[in-house]
C-alpha cells in the first residue's frame, strides 16, 4: 500500500470531525490515555491532527501511536 493510499484509507476512517480516544502515544508531552479529542484534520504523512479535550493540539503519528474511533 503506498502512502498515498494509507491517507486516503485514514481521511476515510477519521473523517473530520470524528471523536477519537488516546489508547497509546510514546511522547512525553502525550495527553494521558483515555483522553478524548475531535480530529482537525490528517497530513500527508499520515498523521491524524487532533484537538485533545486538555487543550493539547498533538498528533497521532501512523505506525507509532494508536486510537480508536468513538462512535
Amino acid at each position: 500500500m503506498t502512502n498515498r493510499e494509507i491517507v486516503e484509507r485514514l481521511k476515510k476512517e477519521y473523517p473530520i470531525g470524528a471523536k477519537v480516544e488516546l489508547v497509546k502515544m510514546d511522547d512525553p508531552q502525550a495527553p494521558s490515555i483515555g483522553t478524548i479529542g475531535k480530529v482537525s484534520f490528517i497530513d500527508d504523512t499520515g498523521t491524524i491532527h487532533v484537538s485533545w479535550e486538555n487543550g493539547s493540539s498533538l498528533g497521532i503519528v501512523y505506525g507509532e501511536d494508536i486510537c480508536r474511533l468513538i462512535k
